[in-house]
């Protein structure tokens, strides 16, 4: 007797069902495929807008305006060299200061940390990152400016400010807001984002893997850097660039404290303007015309620098990833 005859036909409840699953199937798919397609459409309209809107000042200025200084409004003569400049240091100043400070936490919440203080620890960070903006700012300019003016700025004038070269960064009038302020300011900002991040990314590294380095004898900062480090780098790289997308965007806690000043100037110490900043305080009055498309153009230079830097990011983890490959 023939095998397939003893198996019985499909009855037709059981084609329905299969059929009924191949349309859920295809629904699934297509309305994914929906949610993806319209962030990507959301981002060419972006791309397409600005654009169209930064077409006068740039057919007007050339590319000279993202590396000329002037911005007068009266005479309608446009440069985001300032802004650009604000935006780009306060970013990294930020960066220096909350990437070390954000490791340091997520290494002892997730290494050293007693059982008791983890989780209460662990959520005081979290609440400074639904921490709003503007109380930030609030915070910079009325409690922590008058305190930098007072002790801090002093103080690296009489140490950092007295080194050749570096001497420059650090002189001026101790105004309390301005470049270093905003820098501080964006600093607080992110690295409750970035700390989350690097915590998130170290849990999820396997304790057989840690175990395992601690029983052939090495340091916490042994297993950290050979073990937890490789094994969570995407992570860390991602929660970085979160955090630097949050200090290059970053509006109102910038706008309190940056001085909000067209000038350009060595001193870290110096009123400046970031793009944010110069979009808040512009838009709502600018007029159409070079103003306003002006203001658009600044839009489409933060768009570039945050490519640029997303970009750089994933060269870096493709780079890593290559050089881990070599070494396997």
């Amino acid at each position: 007797m023939d095998i397939t005859q003893s198996h019985s036909a499909p009855t037709p409840q059981a084609l329905n069902i299969a059929k009924l699953q191949r349309i859920q199937d295809f629904l699934f798919h297509a309305v994914t495929q929906f949610f993806s397609l319209s962030v990507l459409i959301a981002l060419v309209g972006i791309i397409i807008s600005l654009m169209i809107n930064a077409w006068p000042a740039l057919d007007k200025f050339g590319v000279g305006f993202f590396f000329t200084k002037e911005w007068d409004i009266i005479n309608g003569e446009f440069g985001g060299l300032i802004a650009i400049y604000g935006t780009i240091v306060t970013s990294l100043i930020a960066l220096l200061i909350a990437v070390p400070l954000s490791f340091g936490i997520a290494v002892f919440l997730t290494e050293l940390c007693p059982n008791v203080l983890r989780r209460p620890l662990g959520t005081a960070v979290e609440l400074l990152a639904a921490v709003p903006s503007i109380i930030y700012g609030m915070f910079g300019l009325f409690i922590f400016a008058p305190i930098f003016a007072d002790y801090i700025q002093p103080a690296l004038a009489g140490t950092l400010g007295q080194i050749p070269g570096l001497g420059i960064l650090f002189s001026g009038a101790f105004n309390g807001i301005g470049i270093l302020c905003a820098g501080l300011i964006l600093a607080m900002m992110i690295l409750p984002f970035i700390a989350s991040v690097m915590r998130d990314v170290f849990e999820i590294v396997p304790p057989v893997l840690k175990e395992s380095a601690y029983g052939i004898g090495c340091t916490t900062w042994e297993v950290v850097k050979n073990v937890v480090l490789p094994y969570t780098k995407a992570g860390v790289i991602g929660g970085i660039m979160l955090g630097l997308g949050r200090a290059l965007g970053e509006t109102m806690a910038v706008t309190f404290v940056i001085g909000n000043a067209h000038r350009l100037s060595a001193s870290l110490f110096a009123p400046g303007n970031s793009i944010a900043s110069t979009l808040a305080n512009e838009f709502g009055e600018a007029e159409l015309g070079p103003h306003y498309s002006s203001l658009f153009a600044l839009g489409l230079a933060l768009f570039m620098i945050t490519f640029v830097v997303l970009a750089i990011a994933k060269w870096m983890l493709l780079n890593m990833e290559k050089k881990q490959g070599l070494k396997t």
